[in-house]
């Protein structure tokens, strides 16, 4: 396989990989329906994938594209990644190991042991998992899944926007979170400039705002709501080339309106997602996006590893989703 990353190479990924895959699908709401106006929202409901997130995409795609050595696979992970690359790992017979911050939500902690995967928790940030994971791979002959700075990582995630543009033909515009930039580079080499891509991340942690400000990849805040998914210390090398090129802009949402769009999603339509699966949806509601009449504007609903609907009385969690602390 080459490692360009371009429509041919995501198709091919996607054809080697979809046997494993949900097909997650696309639901069309006006945008009334939310207050927002005359425009139709196409949400591709990612949450419903294997683990609850996209990140199995690339977990699958390292995993079939490379070569396992007999010590297995090793991953850093603020929880979706780990998720993802346990649950490949099982599927495929090959010994995973998984190293986690503290600050990952119990849900994911909770699915990465029952996947079966080796599970070591250190220190407080996603860069610690990862020092400590390259460290083990140089140790025992382990091949390290990196969860956004990879080739095959972000031909993974590409094929996300390969179905989006299959389901939904017409877009305008995609809004996508953005954490280390796997999901949002694989979609923007996908899309290729055809429509326009806004990524969408946390004032806590805006490594790709940064980026774009400094011209290259530097370390950024990671805090926040959303630092278990959305924090890494800085975006990917290879995903920054293709952003600057296909990526429109950067969107930078607060805290309080990540989850003042948990519970719209939940209250308005019933969907379930954590904070960095709610980001994009986020932007529109505090109207820091604001679509004219008649366009079609894609959202990504990325991820649903949270606690954040207490089903025990049938009711929500009278509380807001809970907080990370960092």
């Amino acid at each position: 396989m080459s490692k360009t990353i371009d429509r041919s190479s995501i198709e091919r990924t996607y054809a080697l990989i979809a046997p494993r895959l949900r097909e997650t699908p696309v639901i069309r709401v006006p945008g009334s329906d939310f207050g927002l106006g005359e425009f139709e929202l196409c949400f591709k409901l990612e949450q419903l994938q294997h683990t609850g997130s996209f990140k199995v995409r690339g977990a699958f795609a390292n995993l079939s594209l490379r070569d396992v050595p007999e010590a297995g696979v090793v991953a850093a992970s603020g929880g979706n990644h780990g998720v993802a690359v346990a649950y490949a790992a099982r599927s495929l017979g090959v010994h995973a190991t998984i190293f986690l911050p503290r600050v990952a939500a119990p849900a994911k902690v909770q699915r990465i042991r029952e996947y079966g995967a080796e599970l070591v928790i250190v220190s407080e940030r996603y860069a610690d998992a990862l020092i400590a994971s390259e460290a083990h791979a140089a140790r025992t002959g382990a091949l390290q899944v990196h969860a956004y700075d990879q080739v095959e990582t972000l031909l993974g995630q590409g094929t996300v926007g390969l179905e989006f543009a299959n389901q939904a033909p017409q877009l305008d515009s995609l809004v996508v979170a953005v954490g280390g930039g796997g999901l949002i580079g694989g979609i923007a080499a996908w899309y290729d400039g055809r429509i326009d891509i806004i990524g969408v991340e946390p004032e806590t942690a805006p490594t790709l705002t940064a980026a774009r400000r400094a011209g290259r990849p530097v370390d950024a805040e990671a805090g926040g709501i959303a630092a278990d998914s959305l924090a890494p210390k800085r975006v990917g090398e290879i995903m920054f080339p293709i952003s600057q090129r296909h990526v429109r802009d950067v969107i930078l949402v607060t805290d309080d309106e990540i989850r003042a769009a948990q519970r719209t999603l939940w209250a308005t339509m019933r969907i379930v997602v954590e904070p960095g699966g709610a980001a994009a949806m986020a932007a529109l509601l505090s109207a820091r996006i604001r679509p004219r009449g008649g366009q079609r504007i894609g959202v990504l609903l990325c991820g649903a590893n949270t606690d954040a609907v207490d089903f025990t009385h049938g009711s929500p969690a009278p509380s807001s989703p809970p907080l990370v602390t960092t």
